[in-house]
């Protein structure tokens, strides 16, 4: 099911081509395998038709909902951690049950005719880059229901379950160019082609109230806590590449694997992964951490999934909270080594400041959680103030007198001699 105006293309796409398309999965040796995925057996738009996405919510038969709506599509305040009840569209929903226009309106919609109907249990299954995300997704959809609907809430509460999972495989977005790259290449006419890379990784809290379906058989892990697996992706995977995102932009790059065939970049992450981040992850399981974080520079530098740095740039409000902070806060109160993390802030302030590459290249930034305050911190001359944006708010960073002196001079530099030289003299 899709939800949002801006599904219209693929929708339509899908349909067009009796929702099968192809998957090219792109192996880090170079050589790519090409499938035809058929598991898609009906699609429904919900501005096309509302009332198809809330029946098929309400069937009996539907068992698992999951959910994939990116970091900020959860509406929890993050200085509070609530969910935004004043937020205008879900207030819409609150007063309009019966029309929603949310996923949070949508879901309780269809849990109601469920609720009515006596069609049982129901698990939501949150497949986000979310440390934690099912209690997140709980947290939302329980709030939301909780303030339109007190009576449905007492039956959530009892008939729906939220597991924590942890997914991991880089699947860039596919642009136009890509969509001509991959149908040549393939030697198909697919409307709707997904790109990914040869790594996949996909463990699920066992928490599934209505049963579930025997993905052990294709390689998901289940477990009773997906928390070490959780950290370590999320500190390791997807912080390195925000740790990459702003740097490499700001240097000219524009694709991951070509700034990681970079060895000042590779070195960079390499050196932030081994003394940053590996003291505040434990391995989980059989992990040999050393040999993920080895297949993490390799998965980067994938030539055939080439993911755009613009992606790993967007909404660096939600992303940084939840991938960079935890261990941030860990290593100021170790008094631990805080160059790599200052350079990261000074070159995320000098991205959303000046909005022009070092090789003098104006680009407009995509960071659509940013608020009036975070504005005016940004446009502020005082570097310090840069401190306060929204996404460091889990602690004063300026309480630090070791990263405030290093940020400081950090921000100076970038802006004097470029970024690419202050990267060179941070790894040497």
């Amino acid at each position: 099911m899709a939800l949002l105006p801006g599904d219209e293309r693929l929708y339509k796409a899908l349909q067009e081509q009796d929702h099968i398309y192809t998957l090219t999965v792109c192996g880090r040796d170079g050589k790519d395998e090409v499938h035809h995925i058929g598991s898609l057996v009906e699609l429904i738009w919900g501005v096309e038709n509302p009332e198809a996405v809330i029946n098929k919510i309400a069937d009996k038969e539907i068992k698992i909902i999951t959910l994939t709506i990116t970091e900020g599509g959860y509406n929890i305040d993050k200085a509070s951690g609530l969910f935004m009840l004043d937020n205008p569209s879900v207030k819409e929903d609150i007063t309009h049950p019966h029309s929603p226009k949310t996923v949070f309106g949508f879901v309780a919609e269809g849990l109601r005719k469920r609720k009515e109907a006596g069609n049982g249990a129901i698990t939501i299954l949150s497949c986000d880059n979310l440390q934690h995300n099912g209690n997140t997704a709980k947290k939302a959809f329980t709030s939301f229901i909780q303030a339109q609907d007190p009576e449905l809430a007492e039956w959530v509460n009892q008939n729906v379950t939220f597991p924590n999972s942890m997914v991991d495989r880089i699947t860039p977005a596919t642009t136009p160019a890509d969509i001509e790259r991959l149908n040549k290449k393939n030697g198909t006419n697919c409307k709707a082609p997904v790109y990914c890379e040869d790594f996949v990784q996909w463990v699920i809290e066992d928490n599934f109230i209505a049963g579930r379906p025997a993905w052990e058989k294709v390689g998901v892990e289940f477990t009773d806590d997906v928390t070490a697996y959780e950290n370590m992706k999320l500190s390791l995977l997807n912080a390195s590449h925000q740790m990459l995102s702003y740097p490499a932009f700001l240097s000219g790059y524009r694709k991951v694997d070509d700034a990681m065939h970079d060895e000042r970049f590779a070195r960079y992450l390499h050196t932030f992964m081994d003394k940053d981040i590996t003291p505040y992850v434990p391995a989980p399981g059989n992990t040999d951490l050393e040999l993920y974080k080895q297949t993490l520079i390799e998965r980067f530098g994938n030539r055939t999934v080439s993911d755009q740095l613009s992606r790993l740039c967007f909404d660096g409000v939600s992303k940084i909270p939840v991938y960079m902070m935890p261990n941030i806060i860990n290593m100021i109160r170790d008094h631990a080594d805080l160059t790599r993390i200052a350079f990261f802030i000074a070159a995320y302030r000098h991205y959303l400041k000046y909005k022009t590459d070092d090789k003098g290249i104006a680009f407009e930034i995509n960071d659509p959680w940013l608020t009036a305050e975070d504005e005016k911190l940004i446009e502020s001359n005082e570097p310090l103030d840069f401190l306060g944006l929204s996404p460091f708010q889990s602690t004063d960073l300026k309480e630090s007198a070791e990263l405030v002196d290093i940020y400081l001079r950090m921000v100076n530099d970038i802006k004097e001699k470029g970024t690419m030289p202050i990267l060179e003299s941070i790894i040497s």
